[in-house]
Formats: C-alpha cells, sequence, structure tokens
C-alpha cells in the first residue's frame, strides 16, 4: 500500500471556487494544510493555509507555489500546459496531464471515448462547411467550444439546417464541434475515485435535472433498472483505469432506449457529486484528498437517499429559511456578489435511509 504523505503536509490546489473549497476543508479534516492558487476572486482562500494570487502565465510564481506544496491537484480542468509542465516538473501533480488534455478538448474527449468502446453523441469537428459537418451528425445538432464553455456557455443550437449559419458566428470563430442530439429519457452521473494503486470506489449513479444548461437537482437514487447502475459504474472504472487516473472523476451519462451514452467527462470533483456530503461517510471532496495523498480510498455505499438542490443567483437568500427544515444541509460558498446564473451555494436534503 503506498504510504500517504505525513499529516501536516501541503495540498496545493488549483482554482480557488467553491470545489476547492470544500476540497480544502476535506484535507483540513485530513490533517493536511491547503494552498491556493488562483488570479482571481477565491473563496477557497477563506478556509486555506495559504494564498498565491498569480496567472496562469506566471511561470515563476508557479515554481514557487509548486515548491511550497507536497501534491498539487486542481478543481477546474482548463489550466494551460506551460503550468501543468512547470508544477510537474517539482511536484506530484494528480490527476496528471493526460487526463487535462483529454478532457480540455471535447473532440479529443469524444476520440478518446469512441476509442474505448463506449458510446457517444454523434460528433464532427466544424469546419469551414457546417452543411457537410451536419450530415455526420444529423439535425437537430448542438455546436459546442472545443475548450472553455460550462454550464451551457460557448454552445448554439441548430433545430433546422438554415440555423446553422448563425450558430457558427454566435461561436465568434471559436474551434467547435458539432454533435447530434440525443434522444434520452434522463440524463445520469456517477462519481468514481482511483487511487495511486489503482484500487477503485465508485458512488451510486445520481438523476440529474438542468435548468437554463445548469445542473439544477441531483437525485438519489436515480430511477433507472439495476443493470444501467452497474453499466454506469463499469464505464466509469474503463475511463479511469484508461486513463491511470488518480483522484475523483465525473462521468455525465444519457440514458436512452439503446443504453447509456456518456455526454462528458470531468477530472475533478464534480456538481453532481455534493449529494456525498450527506448520503455517504466518505464524501467525494475527501475521497479525492485520500486518492491524491496516498490514504486508502473510503467506502462509496449510499447509506441515505439525497437530493441535492443547487442554490443559483437569488435563490441563497432561501438559505436560512432551507435551513429550519428536517434533514436539510447548508452548505454556502462564501462569495461575495450575488449574480443571475451564478453557484451560491447548494443544499442536501436527506428522504430517507438508502
Amino acid at each position: 500500500m503506498t504510504e500517504p504523505l505525513p499529516a501536516g503536509s501541503t495540498v496545493g490546489i488549483l482554482g480557488g471556487g467553491q470545489l476547492g473549497r470544500m476540497l480544502a476543508v476535506a484535507a483540513a479534516r485530513l490533517g493536511y494544510k491547503t494552498h491556493i492558487f488562483e488570479p482571481g476572486a477565491a473563496p477557497a482562500a477563506d478556509v486555506a493555509h495559504a494564498w498565491t494570487q498569480a496567472g496562469y502565465g506566471d511561470l515563476d510564481a508557479l515554481k514557487t507555489f509548486a515548491e511550497a506544496c507536497d501534491v498539487i491537484t486542481f478543481e477546474f480542468e482548463n489550466i494551460p500546459a506551460d503550468a501543468l509542465d512547470v508544477l510537474s516538473a517539482t511536484t506530484p501533480l494528480y490527476p496528471d496531464r493526460r487526463a487535462l488534455e483529454v478532457s480540455q478538448d471535447r473532440l479529443i474527449e469524444k476520440s478518446f471515448l469512441r476509442d474505448l468502446g463506449l458510446q457517444t453523441a454523434s460528433f464532427a469537428p466544424l469546419t469551414s462547411d457546417i452543411q457537410a459537418d451536419l450530415k455526420v451528425t444529423g439535425v437537430p445538432a448542438i455546436l459546442k467550444t472545443r475548450r472553455f464553455g460550462y454550464d451551457g456557455k460557448g454552445q448554439a443550437r441548430v433545430m433546422q439546417a438554415d440555423e446553422a449559419d448563425a450558430a457558427v458566428a454566435s461561436l465568434e470563430g471559436a474551434s467547435a464541434i458539432a454533435e447530434g442530439f440525443v434522444d434520452f429519457s434522463k440524463e445520469i452521473s456517477v462519481i468514481a475515485a482511483r487511487g495511486q494503486d489503482g484500487s477503485i470506489s465508485a458512488y451510486d449513479p445520481g438523476e440529474n435535472v438542468h435548468e437554463d444548461g445548469i445542473l439544477s437537482t441531483t437525485t438519489l437514487p436515480a430511477q433507472i433498472a439495476p443493470p444501467l447502475r452497474t453499466d454506469a459504474v463499469l464505464m466509469a472504472s474503463q475511463i479511469l483505469n484508461a486513463l491511470d487516473y488518480v483522484g475523483v472523476l465525473g462521468v455525465e451519462l444519457f440514458v436512452t432506449p439503446a443504453g447509456l451514452v456518456v455526454n462528458e467527462i470531468a477530472p475533478r470533483v464534480h456538481n453532481s457529486g455534493h449529494w456525498t456530503q450527506a448520503g455517504c461517510a466518505v464524501d467525494q471532496f475527501e475521497q479525492h484528498i485520500r486518492a491524491v495523498t496516498g490514504w486508502p480510498l473510503g467506502d462509496g455505499s449510499r447509506h441515505a437517499n439525497v437530493v441535492m438542490e443547487n442554490l443559483i443567483g437569488e435563490d441563497v437568500d432561501r438559505a436560512a429559511a432551507l435551513a429550519g427544515e428536517p434533514g436539510v444541509q447548508i452548505h454556502l460558498y462564501g462569495k461575495a456578489e450575488t449574480r443571475p446564473g451564478r453557484k451560491m451555494g447548494h443544499i442536501n436534503r436527506v428522504t430517507g435511509a438508502a
């Protein structure tokens, strides 16, 4: 077994948002300090030991940060390759560069999944001949920037062929991919972890509902047949092993009449895994810290049925009232400004025993 990092070691976290904040809290429970690297506002720094406020192009700051850490991880995947090279030259980085390279680019990601034999939406890289691209994907289709899209951003729908040119123009020249629509009954996601020793622990699939392209709720248990639950966990395990991954990974899947279709992967703790804070003995944040610091992975078994609800924008004003309801666990992110579409916190509502 890998020897865990000694207590008092420092875990570096790239990114200072709510995921980094919850990772820092989990690290503290295991006796670790955390050091945040974030160029902008950093709610995570409020609960961390140190904060480097510098850009990802500042290679000297990156080097100094890496030398101050015993291991480095991240809360988001859009980190420049040059920065990764500087960091990993000094300090172990988990997950590693390959996982980031696959997930940073939607075309590379889709091709990787197809090469594993997993089912995805039909897709084609966007070329100068959009009508030819749509012959590959079919119509309706959705155009997505290959990099940097999240929460519905960087996307344009093509419901009929004559809408294609306007959809392309809306992407403002960004490199993009066209994807065919998938006829699905629901979306589920699996949160799974792989340790440094290759061991894997997966959580139950959750059932997701989105509003305006942003995750609204995740419900456990997902209303799916037991064989699909098994298939989802096996798919996540296959992806983890193929990437020689260390840490927590989120896999979003569509439930279709022909089985499960992989929508996308996220090489980090994931919004749809927040329910584990109320539903499992070891939540996704502690699980990730365990993996990257060499601890044994925790048991992913679910002991409760849970509904996770994001508090988006002014929804956060409901937090105090929600806190008075039975079975409700509150998580606020410490963000200074409330804006429409901004994730300000979430609640986990325990609805019964598993």
